[in-house]
């Protein structure tokens, strides 16, 4: 057996890529899905807007049995219902996990409930212990999100109470919990703590606050790489927000209703404009949106291409957005049919997003690597971990043609041609200590993926 000895060639520079976003259907039959988060294990959790909580197993079939069902004691018409589930960080070990829903009075209820002892896909219904309940004044902006942050709290997103236009300003006001991010240590305290470092501790009303000044968080959530904190804000006229900030940034006034995205609103009454934070991004009720889902920064392994994007959409428009870290934002084309509602981030960094009005879950594919019609078992890469070289080794009638090496922000940090169809031998010895993606092209222009660890 022949074995190529070819050196890589290092670019100094990084390339623009083509982001070409595909849907592929991964779960139907949900009714008003909005809601997809995981328990650190290859389940998805589907919440439905009328109450029910869903298996999807990493097959794509639905238990049939909902893993919880709280239709009984929750209003869901309009903008109301079951609209948040977070799991706790140690779900594997105390089982607990916590909802948000609109009950029968209207009003927002944040709930921990325990997992079945004896059966890991069914939840211990009559195990309800209500954390937080919220007055809502209206039956709209009821925010929605609860997640944990990589500091261990659990974060809520609150509306401003709803109407239009914020009639009695409550997101401003310090005094109450309507528009405003939340912080709640949920480990300590009867029914919860407050983390001594919350920006308004010992203001009456005002303990829980992490931030001020959203119109209404309908989703927000944290980049798994370094903790920071992505909030679509839903607008009222004219824009939609995108905000991106460190999750360690305690007390920001993100503005409403004194600005909506970067105009001034209704300024009457506010504090000084650079007290305020502004959004990374916005987009336009002009181009054809109305209503901001905001989603994740892809973290997974499968698409470099999506390294470091974050993913939103809207309900008006049927396609997907991404947003880099310099506010840059670039479109799919349409999915027409569908109206998008929320993402779903699985355990392996995977996305997903769910449609309300036709209840599909799909998965989000990068088609520009066209990884559905090719196997990356057609190539073993030895040894991994490695340290001065790597194998490439070809099975059956497909054999490469073309290696690329990307970083973990998705950067191609070198390229070369391979010439040998059985064996070829790279040299890795310049790649600093890490985890790198490894995208081998065949001779049918299909790419397969692999995660390469250097040591």
């Amino acid at each position: 057996m022949k074995k190529a000895l070819l050196p890589l060639m290092l670019l100094v520079t990084g390339i623009c890529f083509s982001q070409t976003v595909a849907l592929e259907s991964f779960g139907t039959g949900f009714s008003s899905p909005v809601e997809i988060t995981h328990a650190g294990d290859t389940r998805l959790f589907v919440v439905e807007r009328g109450g029910a909580i869903k298996i999807l197993n990493a097959n794509g079939t639905v238990n049939p049995t909902p893993f919880l069902n709280l239709s009984g004691i929750i209003s869901s018409g309009g903008e109301r219902g079951l609209l948040g589930l977070a799991f706790h960080p140690n779900y594997s070990t105390n089982g607990f996990f916590y909802v948000n829903y609109t009950n029968t009075a209207g009003n927002t209820v944040i709930s921990r409930y325990s997992v079945n002892s004896g059966n890991p896909d069914v939840a211990n219904a009559s195990s309800a212990s209500i954390l937080l309940t919220i007055t809502q004044p209206y039956s709209n902006h009821n925010g929605g999100s609860v997640k944990f942050g990589p500091d261990g709290y659990l974060y809520i997103g609150m509306g401003d109470g709803g109407s239009g236009g914020d009639p009695e300003n409550r997101a401003q006001n310090i005094n109450e919990l309507l528009g405003k991010m939340l912080r709640i240590d949920v480990n300590n305290g009867t029914p919860y703590g407050i983390p001594a470092n919350n920006p308004y501790v010992g203001i009456a009303g005002a303990d829980e606050i992490w931030a001020i000044g959203v119109r209404n968080p309908w989703k927000f959530s944290f980049n798994r790489s370094n903790g920071d904190l992505w909030i679509a804000d839903v607008g009222q006229n004219n824009f939609e927000e995108i905000n991106k900030v460190s999750s360690t940034q305690a007390g920001l006034n993100y503005g409403w209703r004194c600005y909506e995205g970067n105009a001034a609103y209704n300024a009457t009454g506010c504090a000084a404009q650079s007290t305020m934070t502004f959004p990374l991004a916005v987009t336009t009720h002009s181009a054809g949106n109305c209503s901001i889902t905001g989603g994740y920064v892809y973290t997974g392994t499968t698409y470099p291409n999506f390294q470091n994007k974050y993913f939103f959409t809207d309900y008006c428009a049927s396609k997907i957005g991404m947003v880099d870290n310099s506010g840059n934002i670039t479109y799919s084309a349409n999915f027409s049919g569908n109206s998008f509602v929320t993402f779903g981030e699985d355990n392996n960094g995977e996305l997903y997003v769910g449609s309300i009005n036709n209840g599909t879950i799909y998965k989000i594919k990068d088609s520009s690597l066209s990884t559905s019609d090719f196997s990356k078992t057609a190539f073993t890469v030895y040894p991994n971990p490695a340290r001065a070289e790597i194998n490439i080794k070809s099975s059956g009638s497909n054999f490469p043609t073309e290696v690329t090496v990307f970083d973990m922000n998705g950067k191609q940090v070198a390229f070369q041609k391979t010439q040998n169809p059985e064996l070829n031998t790279i040299k890795t010895s310049h790649l600093a200590t890490g985890l790198y993606l490894l995208h081998i092209m065949d001779n049918n222009g299909n790419t397969a993926t692999h995660k390469l660890a250097i040591e």
